[in-house]
């Protein structure tokens, strides 16, 4: 028969941590342990639209496992796929974040951003006050229906490459090569640098 060294229920530095409390602390830890580098763009064309991007990117410095490291210049860009002067025009950028959570994860986390500034999914290519999109999480290539990484549409769209090439000009598209060279090979007719508007990292 063995001894037990085991102490009482009264010392609480022998009661087993229950996973949940072991993953919400690993996940508001500062040091964010072995973080994954996702690139997510930001569009707005409704209401105060540089305020809202800006809360946007402090809502996701805000979640747990989700550090914002860089943030792009910001970029006017005329609606796609709707008539000229149907809708506002967008702000766009680009933010580059550290994460340790999975991509379903961040995902649900750039819905609820969205929904917190009341973004409405009325219809395709519709005006909203808030686009939360993941374009790229580590070297992922997927075709997940739910999400598909890197986005399918970034590779063509000026407004992503932009702001994305002016904050990691050596950054490449899983799947797709440089940045540089897919920005070189699009159009970037409607898409204009907004030079006296600035976007801020969290402090």
């Amino acid at each position: 028969m063995t001894a037990s060294f085991a102490a009482g229920p009264s010392d609480p530095t022998v009661q087993p941590v229950p996973a949940s409390v072991v993953q919400q602390v690993d996940a508001a830890d500062t040091t964010l342990h072995n973080p994954k580098r996702a690139v997510i763009a930001l569009g707005s064309n409704l209401g105060n639209r540089l305020e809202t991007l800006q809360g946007a990117i402090d809502a996701l410095e805000d979640t747990p496992g989700v550090r914002v490291k860089a943030v792009s210049p910001v970029y006017e860009t005329e609606p796609w796929g709707v008539e000229p002067g149907s809708q506002p025009s967008y702000f766009n950028a680009v933010v580059v974040v550290k994460t340790t959570l999975p991509p379903s994860s961040l995902l649900e986390r750039a819905h609820a951003v969205e929904e917190a500034f009341h973004r409405v999914r009325e219809e395709h290519w519709g005006a909203r006050t808030l686009d939360v999109d993941i374009v790229a999480y580590a070297d992922v290539v997927s075709d997940d229906p739910t999400l598909t990484l890197p986005h399918p549409r970034a590779h063509e769209r000026a407004f992503v490459l932009a702001p994305w090439h002016d904050v990691e000009p050596q950054a490449q598209l899983p799947g797709h090569g440089p940045v540089s060279g897919l920005l070189a090979a699009v159009t970037r007719n409607g898409v204009e640098p907004r030079t006296d508007l600035e976007l801020r990292l969290p402090e």
